[in-house]
């Protein structure tokens, strides 16, 4: 879709820093993490949500979270994950892209608490995905 920016981003068309791809998968850094180390999932092929997909491309998403969530445990030393997902404006989705969050939790990381996201620097997302990538290939 061409308004769509997950299919800009996974085009290389916008910019994205990116963790993984595969054939069926993209993984990018979010840039206004909740926590440290907030990453989105997101299939290669335009569905709006959860909906919308099938169940092949729902499990091949999920593979690539249970492959990389080990890795973005260590790299960040989070104390927890949250794996989520939003269908619809509701549910809290933004963009109508189907995507999974994985995100890092921190004992007292504050999540929760309203305006707590901030934009986060290139420097700090090129470095967390260069130690997910790495940690990956370990």
């Amino acid at each position: 879709m061409e308004d769509c920016i997950f299919c800009q981003i996974i085009a290389h068309e916008a910019p994205a820093v990116f963790v993984y791809e595969d054939d069926a998968v993209a993984v990018f850094m979010d840039i206004y993490p909740a926590t440290r180390g907030h990453c989105l999932i997101v299939p290669r092929q335009h569905v709006r949500n959860l909906y919308d997909v099938t169940p092949e491309l729902a499990a091949a998403v999920m593979a690539v979270a249970v492959r990389l969530a080990p890795a973005l445990r260590d790299v960040t030393n989070a104390d927890g994950m949250n794996l989520w997902q939003s269908s619809e404006h509701v549910a809290g989705q933004v963009v109508f892209h189907f995507h999974m969050h994985l995100l890092p939790r921190y004992v007292g990381d504050g999540l929760h608490v309203p305006g707590n996201r901030r934009r986060a620097s290139n420097a700090e997302l090129d470095g967390l995905a260069t130690d997910m990538r790495q940690r990956l290939h370990d």
